[in-house]
């Protein structure tokens, strides 16, 4: 096992073949040595005396680790799973994977919020820049144009959107990629229930950042790829029938994007936290998803939607503010006239963005991290792992690791 923020190295804990290298509990012994010959059928520990009799006294030994890392807490005799971090070591359910998310922005509220409000007040001053000052402004829409002139106008409105969209949409990937490098990080540490601060988050996450740049950018070009390749050969007929099979073929090429997302939506973790490379990460990702997918796939998309949510009720209030401090604005929407939003508009709804950005990102990063520890929970027994390196009584020591205990 590596030292933090990894657990394992990479392919060191196969999913499939899950006996290769997870520890099993060695079997009871008589004192010759030979294998015991006691009845398997025992009462559960700590249950001896009759639920009427006074309980045993003296000191209580510790828990013994629950073999193979799969199975609830609770139950007849059997303690409850360990708990060092902000989860509890064994398989998770969807609210503990999001109670585990926010549990993680509350226990390490400062080294969260100084990352996120950090990167989002850079990212929002460049978006903010580049948005007053290079994006040009829509096409104004002639109320008298024939057919042919509003096909036009709406070709040209479309493709200054696309404009304006990119260098945002290039500013938030930046963004993300500096969060998830360093949320991930400080997400790993509070499994743990280790303490981790700026410097330290900063220091485990920059040599992984060329790599995580690569799985960033190369995830929506394949999107891209995927979409063109589905919507071509309908815009290349140029007819009612080439409309008609774009449309086909731009549902059927979402179809097979969502797949892949899905697919790979534990790549950046498994980057991050095993030091895989950007293919090996996305085989990782393919591997630990692999029987899984409706479930990962349920538990992403609730958390876009609940995500969506705490964004618009942020949003909208901050949106509604701007354009009452800016004339403009409200001007051009009692017009119908495209508006041009100046600085009031602009600084009121970034003050908004970076506060929505500052609750979403640790939660949406919590989330993918904490899922990936799931899975390889259920399928590698990282449970037991985990409980070694947090030191957690009972579960002995990992070889080599002479990392502090907090």
């Amino acid at each position: 096992m590596n030292d933090t923020p990894g657990w394992a190295s990479p392919g060191s804990a196969p999913s499939d073949d899950q006996g290769a290298g997870v520890p099993r509990p060695a079997q009871p012994a008589d004192g010759d040595g030979a294998a015991s010959k006691w009845s398997k059928e025992q009462p559960p520990a700590g249950q001896w005396s009759s639920p009427g009799s006074p309980g045993p006294t003296g000191p209580v030994p510790p828990p013994a680790p629950r073999w193979g890392g799969g199975q609830h807490q609770g139950g007849w005799g059997r303690p409850p799973a360990a708990k060092p971090g902000v989860i509890p070591l064994r398989p998770l359910g969807v609210g503990e994977i999001l109670d585990g998310a926010v549990s993680t922005l509350r226990a390490h509220w400062r080294t969260v919020l100084g990352i996120t409000i950090t990167v989002a007040v850079v990212t929002q001053i460049a978006d903010i820049l580049i948005q007053r000052y290079l994006v040009p402004n829509p096409p104004a829409a002639d109320p008298n144009a024939t057919p042919s002139e509003a096909l036009s106008q709406s070709v040209e409105s479309a493709q200054a959107s696309m404009v304006s969209l990119a260098p945002t949409t290039l500013i938030s990937l930046i963004g993300t990629l500096f969060t998830t490098a360093l949320l991930t990080v400080v997400i790993s540490r509070s499994v743990l229930g280790r303490q981790v601060n700026i410097s330290d988050a900063w220091h485990e996450a920059r040599p992984r950042l060329p790599q995580l740049l690569g799985l960033t950018l190369l995830l929506p070009l394949i999107s891209t790829a995927i979409m063109l390749v589905g919507v071509l050969p309908g815009l290349l007929l140029g007819s009612v029938a080439g409309a008609a099979l774009a449309v086909f073929g731009g549902l059927g090429a979402l179809l097979v994007v969502i797949w892949l997302m899905v697919r790979f939506s534990l790549a950046s973790p498994a980057l991050m936290l095993e030091r895989q490379g950007i293919i090996a990460s996305l085989r990782r990702s393919a591997k630990l998803v692999r029987g899984s997918w409706w479930r990962i796939f349920g538990i992403l998309l609730l958390t876009l939607l609940l995500l969506f949510l705490v964004a618009m009720i942020i949003a909208i209030p901050f949106g509604i503010i701007a354009l009452a401090v800016d004339g403009d604005g409200i001007s051009g929407l009692l017009t119908g006239t495209p508006p041009e939003y100046g600085w009031p508009f602009l600084i009121v709804s970034g003050i908004g963005a970076v506060i929505g950005s500052s609750i979403t990102y640790p939660i949406s990063s919590g989330v993918t991290v904490l899922l990936y520890v799931d899975q390889r929970i259920r399928r590698e027994a990282l449970d037991l792992e985990l409980a070694r390196a947090a030191g957690v009584p009972g579960y002995g020591s990992t070889p080599g690791d002479n990392t502090p205990r907090s």
